[in-house]
């Protein structure tokens, strides 16, 4: 079995996408969410080592749970200013969850716009390709301090030891990043002056 097709199976294993085990393990920390407070915490968390889906994917997954009796939901009551709705894991949703979970892991699926861009940077000045790097490098040192920031409050709740675990890998792979792009500089600049030094005749 490729790579490709291994990713295939488990983007669909047990018959959901993989977004939707995201989206139920939102709901398997205590208490009840609306879609609104999971897009939330998604851009606060699962982001920095998954991906934050958009707020129209997550209600549609939280429908397909709720289909399948993994998640559960109710309207707010008439003392809300705006109706809500609130969704909450099932047990059977923290069962189908924790078997999920219990998984292979499988291959990791890289796709780094900034290292397509130099693959093919025989199309492109050297300048920009310097700049797209340098960019990268300061949104990274952005992101970094982010993470930081998520991790700080994840390490303050005493239920989310493991989401910090997460967090702290996010860390680090972000100050990897910034250690690969900065060698990326290097070896531009090493580029640029081969030639130079080739038209000396030595």
């Amino acid at each position: 079995m490729t790579s490709r097709q291994i990713v295939k199976r488990q983007e669909t294993e047990h018959g959901l996408p993989q977004t939707a085990w995201a989206v139920l393990g939102l709901l398997s920390f205590p208490g009840e969410r609306t879609g609104y407070e999971l897009k939330k915490w998604a851009d606060a968390s699962l982001r920095f080592f998954y991906w934050s889906p958009a707020i129209s994917q997550i209600y549609a997954e939280l429908r397909r749970l709720e289909s399948r009796g993994y998640v559960m939901s109710a309207r707010s009551g008439p003392e809300e200013p705006r109706t809500k709705r609130r969704y909450a894991i099932t047990e059977a949703g923290r069962a189908a969850l924790a078997d999920w979970a219990d998984g292979d892991g499988g291959p990791v699926v890289l796709k780094h716009p900034l290292v397509l861009r130099v693959w093919l940077g025989h199309l492109a000045a050297p300048e920009r390709l310097r700049t797209l790097v340098e960019e990268h490098i300061a949104r990274t040192r952005g992101e970094l301090e982010e993470v930081r920031d998520a991790l700080a409050r994840a390490e303050s709740e005493p239920e989310w030891h493991h989401p910090a675990l997460a967090l702290r890998w996010s860390e680090r792979q972000h100050l990897a990043e910034l250690e690969l792009a900065e060698s990326m500089l290097t070896d531009l600049e090493a580029l640029v002056e081969a030639p130079a030094r080739g038209d000396t005749g030595h």
